[in-house]
């Protein structure tokens, strides 16, 4: 341990902050009765005034939809014109109780959305503004039902996606991070976290610049990237493989939406216990709050708005694989 607490990684010392945010925030979610109210709170706590939570009933369960809204100082809020951050924490559950006990493997999406909203909270109100707002969203679930997949078996939601999106989605988010444990698959083979090409309005388009700097300034190693296909940003239902549901955000908007994906060397199933790596989700939240802080000066980008148009222009729109298409 470091002075004042933090855990040292390479012999540095690691922001207090932030691994203070995420420790509280895990333990707020490693239990078996937690609950969007305890989320809600723990944000207040830490400043965040808009913040808000609805149990939500689906086939496989309830859960709690959470979200939270942190101002920024020209964001639109304040009647500014810096662009708004999505940020969602995806994931089917915190626990999949009782065949499981404890913290699951794919709760790292909302631990990670939970550490960072508290975390801008902190910065806000300790004067640290940023330029735009930033709407964080995720769900909590402790027993969610787990389901077959190669390689690995799979936490299942007890929502359906288009369910989730409505719920985690917002129209005001001018970009997205979407953040999911991405553990269960031979493709992507590091500890740590990846960052996804940026997706857009059935696009894949190429990796962010900008945001690979900001990865590998918080990480101080090089970046990596998830590779992923056109079925991986297609909506869950159409009967084809996806990778995970990290990309279904992407399903229900029109901004550009990048993966943060928390991976492993090796392929670790959703529903494991004593698997989640502080050290790679504290990385994470790190990113999301670096990648706010670009977004709102304009620093960070997500896409060439111009490229795009290019793309739709010669090739025409891709939106098509946004929906589930038509049975052949």
């Amino acid at each position: 341990m470091c002075e004042n607490g933090p855990v040292c990684e390479n012999g540095r010392k690691q922001d207090a902050v932030s691994w203070r945010e995420v420790m509280n925030a895990f333990d707020i979610l490693d239990r078996p009765g937690a609950s969007g109210a305890d989320v809600v709170a723990y944000w207040r706590e830490h400043g965040v005034t808009d913040a808000a939570t609805e149990t939500v009933t689906g086939e496989g369960g309830r859960t709690d939809f959470v979200r939270a809204v942190i101002p920024g100082k020209a964001g639109r809020r304040a009647g500014g014109g810096a662009p708004t951050l999505g940020v969602i924490g995806q994931l089917g559950g915190v626990g999949a109780r009782p065949e499981q006990i404890g913290f699951v493997s794919d709760g790292d999406g909302a631990l990670v959305a939970v550490a960072t909203a508290a975390s801008l909270g902190r910065m806000a109100g300790n004067g640290d503004a940023l330029d735009g707002d930033v709407i964080v969203a995720t769900h909590v679930c402790p027993d969610a039902p787990v389901r077959p997949h190669d390689p690995v078996p799979f936490m299942n939601s007890p929502v359906s996606i288009p369910a989730a999106n409505a719920h985690q989605v917002d129209e005001a988010m001018d970009a997205v991070l979407a953040v999911d444990t991405t553990k269960g698959n031979r493709i992507c083979n590091a500890s740590g976290f990846a960052v996804s090409p940026t997706v857009c309005r059935g696009w894949i388009l190429r990796v962010s610049e900008s945001l690979l700097d900001v990865a590998a300034w918080v990480t101080g190693r090089p970046p990596v990237v998830l590779p992923i296909t056109m079925q991986d940003i297609t909506p869950y239902g159409n009967g084809v493989h996806h990778l995970n549901s990290i990309l279904q955000p992407s399903t229900g908007t029109a901004a550009p939406v990048v993966g943060v994906a928390i991976t492993t060397e090796t392929a670790v199933p959703g529903c494991a216990t004593g698997a989640t790596d502080l050290h790679s989700v504290e990385a994470a939240v790190r990113f999301c709050v670096e990648a706010a802080k670009g977004l709102g000066r304009g620093t960070v980008c997500f896409h060439d708005r111009a490229e795009l148009a290019r793309l739709e222009s010669r090739y025409g729109p891709m939106t098509h694989l946004q929906t589930l298409g038509e049975e052949g």
